[in-house]
C-alpha cells in the first residue's frame, strides 16, 4: 500500500503537469552543487520550476496527467523543468546551462502537449521572447497598412493640391 507522503507528492506533481503549458525533462547527471543552485536560480527568476523526484513517483504523476508518451525518458537521474509563461526562456536557460558541459542532457520536452526530442532544444532555445515574437508579429501586420495609409496620403494631397489650383485659375480667370 503507498504511503501518505508519496500519493500527496504524486498529487503534488500531478498539479505542475497540468498547470505547465511546457515541461523538460532532463537529466542532471555531472552538475556540481554550485551549477545547479545557479541553474535553479536562473530558472526560479523566470517562474520556471526545477523538480528532482523519483523517476516511479514522476511517471505516476505524469499518467495522471494524461502525459504518458514519455514514460520510456524516466530513466536514471531525473529532473522536470515546469514552465507555464515563455516556453523559450526556460529551454534558453536549460539550454545554456548544458551547453558548457557534455553530461547532463535534455531528454525530452513537451509544448502545447506537442512531444519534442531532447536535441531540437536548439530550435526553441533560439528562438526570441514571446514579447519581441509579438512585437514582430505586429511590425509584419502594421508595415503594409503603413505604406497604404501614406500612399494615400500622398494622392489625396496632391488631388487636393490640383483641386486648389483649379480653383485659384478660374478665380483669375474670372
Amino acid at each position: 500500500m503507498p504511503k501518505p507522503d508519496k500519493i500527496e507528492a504524486v498529487a503534488e506533481m500531478k498539479k505542475l503537469f497540468e498547470a505547465a503549458g511546457s515541461f523538460f525533462v532532463t537529466d542532471y547527471q555531472g552538475l556540481n552543487v554550485a551549477d545547479m543552485t545557479v541553474l535553479r536560480k536562473n530558472l526560479r527568476q523566470n517562474n520556471v520550476k526545477y523538480l528532482i523526484a523519483k523517476n516511479t513517483l514522476l511517471k505516476l504523476a505524469a499518467r495522471e496527467a494524461g502525459v504518458s508518451d514519455i514514460d520510456e525518458h524516466f530513466i536514471g537521474p531525473t529532473a522536470v523543468a515546469f514552465s507555464s509563461d515563455d516556453p523559450a526562456m526556460a529551454a534558453k536557460i536549460l539550454n545554456d546551462s548544458f551547453k558548457a558541459r557534455e553530461l547532463p542532457r535534455m531528454k525530452v520536452f513537451v509544448v502545447d502537449n506537442q512531444v519534442y526530442e531532447g536535441a531540437e532544444i536548439k530550435r526553441l532555445a533560439d528562438l526570441p521572447p514571446r514579447d519581441i515574437l509579438l512585437s514582430q508579429l505586429v511590425a509584419a501586420v502594421e508595415s503594409p497598412f503603413s505604406s497604404l495609409v501614406g500612399s494615400l496620403d500622398g494622392f489625396f494631397r496632391e488631388l487636393v493640391g490640383t483641386i486648389e489650383a483649379l480653383a485659384d485659375k478660374k478665380k483669375s480667370e474670372g
